[in-house]
C-alpha cells in the first residue's frame, strides 16, 4: 500500500526521503541544529530542494557543519568555498556562516545549550498545527517573528522568519504534516 505523504515532497525520492526520515522530527541536538540553520540560511531567496541536493557537497566544503571550525574560518577558508562549485557561492551568506558559527556558541554559553535556547520558544516540545491541506501551511507565525528578531538582536544574519519557520518545520518544533500524511501523527 503507498504511503500517503505532504504533498511537497512528492518531486522525487530525495525530496521523499528528507520528508519520511528528517523533516518534522524533533532535534535536541546542537550539532544537528546547528546543520538546519546554515542550510536554512542558504535557502533563503532559493528551493529548498536545491540545498537539499547540494547538502552533501555543504557537509563535506563547511567541515560536517562544526561549527567550532567553522567560527574560526580565515579569509583564505571564504576565498576556498568561493571557488567550490558544489555549494551556494553567496559571499554573504559564506560569510554569514562564519557569523552564525560564532554566535551559536554564545548562545550556548549563556544557556547551556542552543537547543534550550531554541526550544524554550515553544516550551520544549513541537506545536501541532494540525494542517488539513498544504493551503494551510504558514510562511511565518509570531513564534517565528519573535524568534526571528533574538536571533538578528543577538547578531546572527539571514535569519528572518520565513527561515527561521523553516528551521522550526525541519526540527520539528513545529507539527505541519498535513492530514492523511503517514507521520502526521509522530509527534504526538
Amino acid at each position: 500500500m503507498e504511503k500517503m505523504r505532504c504533498g511537497w515532497c512528492e518531486k522525487d525520492d530525495l525530496y521523499r526521503k528528507y520528508h519520511d526520515e528528517e523533516w518534522g522530527k524533533p532535534i535536541y541536538d546542537d550539532e544537528t541544529i546547528f546543520e538546519f540553520l546554515i542550510l536554512e540560511s542558504f535557502q533563503a531567496g532559493l528551493s529548498w530542494y536545491t540545498i537539499l541536493s547540494k547538502r552533501e557537497n555543504f557537509r563535506k566544503a563547511f567541515d560536517d557543519f562544526n561549527y567550532k571550525k567553522i567560527a574560526k574560518y580565515s579569509d583564505e577558508k571564504v576565498e576556498e568555498l568561493m571557488q567550490n562549485p558544489g555549494i551556494i557561492r553567496n559571499r554573504l551568506k559564506v560569510l554569514a556562516t562564519i557569523t552564525n558559527a560564532q554566535k551559536f556558541q554564545e548562545v550556548q554559553k549563556e544557556f547551556g545549550s542552543f537547543s534550550n535556547y531554541i526550544w524554550g520558544f515553544v516550551d520544549g516540545k513541537p506545536i501541532d498545527n494540525t494542517p488539513q491541506t498544504l493551503k494551510d501551511v504558514p510562511a511565518t507565525t509570531a513564534i517565528s517573528d519573535a524568534l526571528s528578531k533574538d536571533l538578528k538582536k543577538r547578531g546572527f544574519k539571514f535569519m528572518g522568519s520565513t527561515v527561521v519557520y523553516a528551521h522550526m518545520q525541519a526540527t520539528g518544533m513545529v507539527n505541519d504534516h498535513v492530514k492523511g500524511c503517514f507521520l502526521r501523527n509522530y509527534n504526538l
